[in-house]
């Protein structure tokens, strides 16, 4: 039988392989996109970015609808008017020494556009304490067909023009939200991620190119169950490397986004995570599937008391003390939900539901910057902290 030789590279075969074709063409690569580099607010979404995302400071989110704010109004018997959502946007605008711990603020599109009560306009009142406007371009969730309850997030008609109407308003930055849910089922299907992942990108390549900072938001929200944390995490990771996958696919510019996530959790049913379980796996989930170029990580607080938050918070810089990124706040619930309390919609109140806020706010800069030592200014009232003391967390 015949036996063939192995193969040896001969010095023709050498010379062969380091001959250039005859109509060779070099191919040159840009380190820019043509978006970056024709962008007239390139430089200024850097900025933006980056101010927002500095150390000690976080996002405050208060930009909720008309309706939901009118449910949350509702709760402290204030009926759910015009003035009365504007009078409880300017508790919380005008709290002193507010911008110290907040670089920015989600507002909605009426609010964006309202005046305080002496008629000075919220965006004005905003930027005099140091706090970027933002706004919400999101118009909500609609169920994708054939899903079991999933949803994609609605708006991008007439984003561009609206995007330009907001940057003429004084907004600065704008958010966009996705749910993908996990339950006892499983985590979320590839037509949710999928289209979930390719409405932020394109959301994003819009606002930048209106010069709006977008804040990308795939929240992989928790949902009833005993899953764990470790499924949480596996879940989120997926999500994230789509989402990231899409906005490199629209050219968006990483160096001029902000990224809102949520924090690795169990189920609302499965024994609690100690603050140092959530930080392992939260920091991990963001070192494997978040470029560096990102400038900030700013948390949501779904599903976690204003402590919890914070100790949350606190316990991401522990675990991740040289992040590439800002790893801080956007809080909604975590921020306002004592200080609405406090209001309860009467003016004799108003001086003592600011101070809380303000409270609030330090508290999670101190987390930010790995620095709170408590007491809390809202303890208790969390999973973790029932867990921690029946000796019940991390197990």
């Amino acid at each position: 039988m015949h036996q063939s030789k192995p193969f040896t590279a001969t010095k023709r075969h050498t010379s062969l392989s380091r001959k250039k074709p005859r109509n060779h063409h070099r191919l040159t690569v840009s380190a820019t996109s043509t978006f970056e580099k024709t962008n007239p607010y390139t430089e200024e979404l850097k900025a933006t970015a980056k101010y927002i995302s500095q150390r000690g400071r976080g996002i405050l989110a208060s930009d909720e609808s008309n309706a939901t704010t009118g449910k949350r109004l509702d709760s402290v018997n204030v009926e759910n008017t015009e003035i009365n959502r504007r009078d409880w946007r300017q508790l919380l605008y005008t709290a002193p020494g507010l911008g110290q711990y907040i670089s920015g603020a989600i507002m909605f599109e009426e609010t964006l556009y309202q005046s305080a009560s002496d008629g000075v306009q919220f965006v004005d009142i905003l930027k005099k304490q140091g706090i970027l406007p933002g706004i919400k371009v999101d118009t909500g969730l609609q169920n994708l067909p054939g899903s079991d309850g999933e949803t994609s997030t609605q708006g991008i008609d007439n984003l561009a023009s609206r995007c330009e109407a907001y940057y003429k308003q004084g907004a600065r930055f704008a958010k966009w939200r996705a749910v993908l849910r996990i339950n006892e089922k499983g985590g979320p299907s590839t037509q949710a991620i999928l289209e979930n992942a390719h409405g932020l990108a394109r959301y994003a390549q819009i606002a930048q190119s209106a010069g709006l900072v977008p804040i990308v938001e795939p929240e992989v929200t928790l949902g009833p169950g005993n899953y764990s944390i470790e499924e949480t995490a596996y879940w989120s990771e997926r999500v994230y490397s789509h989402v990231f996958r899409l906005l490199n696919e629209y050219d968006v510019m990483l160096e001029g986004i902000l990224l809102k996530p949520n924090m690795c959790l169990p189920g609302l049913d499965a024994p609690t995570a100690s603050p140092a379980d959530v930080a392992k796996y939260t920091t991990r989930t963001m070192m494997r599937s978040i470029p560096p170029s990102v400038p900030g990580i700013h948390f949501l607080s779904g599903g976690m008391s204003e402590e919890e938050s914070t100790l949350n918070l606190q316990a991401l810089q522990e675990a991740c003390p040289n992040a590439p990124w800002s790893l801080t706040f956007s809080y909604g619930r975590a921020l306002q939900s004592a200080t609405l309390k406090t209001w309860g919609g009467k003016k004799e109140n108003w001086d003592a539901a600011q101070k809380i806020l303000v409270a609030l706010a330090e508290a999670n800069s101190k987390a930010q910057l790995g620095q709170f030592k408590g007491p809390h200014p809202v303890p208790g009232g969390g999973r973790i902290l029932q867990a921690l003391r029946t000796g019940g967390a991390g197990k």
